[in-house]
């Protein structure tokens, strides 16, 4: 403590630092927490501050990012034509995949960074610490395949675009992250989908490996029952929902993904509102489609066990519908906040033939009329609460 306090004079208003001084605050807030406190105003008062709670989101990740990395590994020796167990090892993959995985890392953040201190500088303003969950959940939700440099420049398009010209951490609209994944999607769409994303090298890939995703293999069925089609390509509905497949990083274990939502429902950093809702507005719309489906091989006959462990459904509904801040505040707000963006997810991946996934969509979506939902609420709220004060 005592180095920061030498320093902090040479940041401090009058000192040869003193426009640095935001920098020096970021660095000292990561070590120690802050003696300020809340006096007056309508402010939460307790001990869980941003910190803890981007530390909790990071730690339900991690899970998630550790077997992605395997996964990377896994992937990048089937691409060449390599067998499990006798020409690779589980360490093999994890070093491959850490070599894939963390300057994917190491780029978001250090990018972000860079935008997030520049604009405290600039606004004279504390350094927010959105940027630690933005820049873990961005690697997860792009394959490993990604050009550096894209990655880069879709970073900054989600911190500046999707956040600071709206103020900041606390006052954007839509997830910085999934406006990023937006960018690349729009702007790269060879680098984030299709088939070649899974493949690593100019090599000759075997008959006998795809690099396509479940949801593209659904996508093409084309006759027989879908089900046993994603069967016979390897994606059974236990495979996929361990997530020994391709797909993003952080995306294709729903069962590490999940067990990461029990621990922010238990430690109360998200919404077990949105979580619940974002699944029952997926099974209902999947239902209805189950029943308006014209054969066992359409798209539409895909019960929803298979949509909630394919793509990103179950990271979306634990990781990115549950953002506090781009999401609703009420919490009736939160159940139709995430009925409709489960509802939108499906009807998007089933029905639009050029976009096979739909979660991203209807999120963004949704962040647009989450202000509108809480004021709806909110506004029947005080009409009820008047007319009952009336009589």
């Amino acid at each position: 403590m005592g180095s920061f306090d030498n320093m902090k004079k040479h940041f401090e208003k009058g000192g040869k630092l003193e426009k640095l001084y935001p920098l020096y605050e970021m660095f000292e807030s990561m070590f120690f927490v802050t003696d300020k406190r809340t006096i007056t105003g309508a402010h939460i008062r307790d001990h869980f501050d941003i910190k803890r709670l981007m530390f909790f989101v990071i730690i339900a990740g991690l899970p998630a990012l550790i077997f992605g990395m395997y996964n990377a590994g896994y992937q990048y020796y089937l691409s060449q034509g390599l067998t499990p167990g006798s020409q690779f090892s589980v360490f093999d993959c994890f070093l491959q995949g850490a070599y894939l995985v963390i300057p994917l890392i190491i780029i978001c953040y250090a990018v972000g960074g860079f935008w997030e201190i520049l604009f405290a500088v600039v606004r004279k303003e504390e350094v927010n610490e959105g940027l630690f969950v933005t820049g873990f959940l961005v690697p997860l939700i792009v394959p490993p395949t990604i050009p550096w440099w894209q990655l880069a420049v879709a970073i900054t398009f989600g911190v500046v675009i999707g956040k600071e010209v709206f103020g900041g951490t606390g006052m954007n609209v839509f997830n910085p992250a999934l406006v990023t994944r937006a960018f690349l999607f729009f702007a790269y769409p060879a680098s984030i989908s299709g088939n070649g994303v899974w493949i690593f090298s100019d090599k000759t890939i075997v008959d006998s490996f795809t690099s396509a995703t479940p949801l593209a293999v659904a996508m093409d069925v084309s006759s027989g029952n879908i089900i046993d089609v994603l069967a016979a390509k390897g994606y059974s509905w236990w495979n996929m929902f361990t997530g020994l497949i391709p797909g993003s990083i952080g995306e294709t274990s729903t069962l590490l993904i999940l067990l990461g939502g029990i621990f922010l429902i238990i430690t109360g950093v998200a919404s077990w509102r949105i979580i619940v809702s974002v699944f029952v507005g997926g099974f209902i719309m999947s239902s209805i489609l189950n029943i308006a489906a014209p054969s066992s091989s359409s798209f539409m006959a895909l019960p929803f066990s298979y949509h909630m462990v394919m793509g990103g459904f179950a990271f979306g509904a634990v990781f990115m519908a549950t953002d506090p801040v781009s999401g609703t505040a009420t919490n009736v707000g939160k159940y139709f906040y995430g009925f409709f963006i489960g509802l939108l997810a499906i009807l998007i991946r089933v029905l639009n033939p050029a976009y096979p996934e739909g979660m991203m969509l209807a999120i963004l979506f949704m962040n647009a009329f989450a202000p509108l939902i809480d004021h709806i609420i909110v506004s029947r709220n005080i009409r009820r609460r008047m007319k009952r004060a009336a009589n």
